[in-house]
């Protein structure tokens, strides 16, 4: 194979909690609807960190702070593309009622059986097994992400 034509997508998602809910996004896509954490692509020049939060408020319009690196997944998807995913979890701060991304239907906050339940919708497997692991407590210093430029 050709490295030029190996082109993953690089995308950031945040876990966040409060009081033992989640903050999902419902989403339609192609036709479906689908739920999700906050997620997106990272934007050139951004920092993994400051497109996670980024992405958050736009699909949720929750500002968070990101407190945690949970961890990178190499995820190949149904639609051939592969994605690196960098998770990070977040605490929310303030509610902006700004307008929310294309295609999202509305925000939730789920418990993780109320995710579970929904497991048919979950646009990937990544969704349970990230709550797990920060339920699980393995959350790592953002020090261990950096950019540099």
């Amino acid at each position: 194979m050709n490295q030029h034509q190996f082109a993953p997508h690089v995308t950031v998602a945040c876990v966040v909690e409060d009081n033992g809910r989640f903050l999902m996004v419902e989403e339609f896509i192609e036709g479906d609807t689908r739920f999700n954490q906050p997620a997106g692509h990272l934007e050139p020049g951004e920092s993994l960190i400051h497109a996670a939060e980024r992405e958050t408020l736009e699909e949720t319009a929750w500002e968070v702070q990101v407190t945690h690196f949970l961890g990178v997944c190499v995820f190949e998807a149904q639609n051939g593309h592969t994605y690196i995913r960098n998770t990070f979890a977040a605490k929310a701060r303030n509610h902006t009622n700004g307008a929310l991304d294309t295609g999202i239907v509305q925000c939730h906050w789920y418990t993780r059986e109320e995710i579970e339940q929904r497991q048919a919708l979950l646009r990937s497997p990544m969704i349970l097994s990230t709550i797990d692991q920060y339920l699980a407590g393995e959350k790592w210093p953002l020090a261990m992400v950096s950019h540099h430029r």
